[in-house]
């Protein structure tokens, strides 16, 4: 009886064990909003990965990126849900340190992309060289509207490490290489396109003579277009966007946006998920990996590369 019985346990861990080890890994990934084609993007490059890699990947995060607290109210559930792994694109560098913390008290490996933060616990941060962009962005400005005049900025939102960093790169170079040119207004579009092209109509309002804007994120970028062509300056006003949707690449054709500076969001999603598919495996990666954007005109949306980077995965 009892041989039997032994037998039954044995096989019972067996079956245990089998099961736990079939069990695929489940990796968290938490964009800083889920409205805009960035991140979804983003999302695409993530799933990719998990097709890869055969891990589960699960795809939270809050409507819009002002959403601080929904967005700390994720990432604490997938750290209450003990995920394996935690990927999070922060929407403000500070509001998520403490969980960051609780992550590395569990022993939950993070990548942190696209916008950093504050905290030293992460395992990776993974981004655009986000200061070196918004360098690009101010040199293409100053060469559309003749190395002089005025422009303004649109901004993203506060707080936001990656847009700041943007930011502050154009705010470099046009002080130190092109004296002649003055920025004389920046607003904020919050995130959301009414906002901004309202910010752009402000600023236009207000400065007639503009000669050239650039614009931070996709969605301050969608706005000052519609600003642009609401008010008949498309051309006019020289525009350097950035990232990319598919309403900004028609604007690129038909004379709106000038330029955009594209980052590479499928890359991004893949990147981070396989930097924590490796620590899974046993392997160290990079604590920083930093990805290249590119300035993409007109001309350009016919070769192979920029039409990959533009349509990931789209023939």
């Amino acid at each position: 009886m009892r041989s039997k019985l032994a037998a039954a346990l044995a096989a019972i861990v067996l079956l245990t064990g089998a099961c736990n080890s079939s069990k695929k890994r489940r990796i968290a990934v938490i964009p800083k909003a889920t409205s805009h084609i960035f991140w979804l993007t983003v999302h695409s490059g993530a799933e990719a990965a998990g097709q890869k890699f055969g891990v589960d990947i699960i795809w939270n995060g809050p409507p819009a990126e002002t959403e601080y607290d929904r967005q700390m109210q994720i990432v604490d559930s997938m750290i209450a849900q003990h995920v394996d792994g935690l990927a999070v694109a922060a929407a403000e560098r500070n509001a998520l340190n403490r969980s960051l913390d609780r992550a590395a008290e569990l022993g939950i490996p993070v990548t942190v992309f696209d916008s950093g933060v504050d905290s030293s616990n992460y395992m990776t941060f993974l981004a655009t060289d986000n200061y070196e962009a918004g360098r690009m962005g101010a040199r293409e400005l100053a060469r559309l509207v003749g190395a002089k005049g005025t422009v303004a900025i649109l901004m993203h939102a506060p707080g936001s490490a990656s847009t700041m960093d943007r930011e502050r790169g154009f705010d470099d170079v046009m002080k130190a290489e092109f004296p002649q040119i003055q920025v004389v207004a920046r607003q904020f579009g919050m995130s959301d396109r009414s906002k901004a092209m309202g910010a752009a109509e402000n600023i236009l309002t207000a400065h007639p003579d503009l000669n050239g804007i650039f614009a931070s994120s996709e969605p301050s970028s969608i706005g000052v277009s519609l600003a642009l062509k609401a008010r008949r300056l498309s051309g006019r006003v020289k525009f350097v966007a950035f990232d990319s949707s598919d309403s900004m690449i028609e604007d690129l054709k038909g004379g709106t946006i000038d330029a955009m500076v594209v980052q590479d969001p499928f890359k991004m999603g893949f990147e981070a998920v396989k930097t924590l598919v490796d620590k899974l495996n046993g392997a160290t990666p990079p604590k920083r990996i930093d990805l290249p954007a590119r300035v993409v005109h007109k001309a350009d949306l016919d070769k192979p590369d920029v039409h990959e980077l533009l349509f990931p995965g789209k023939t």
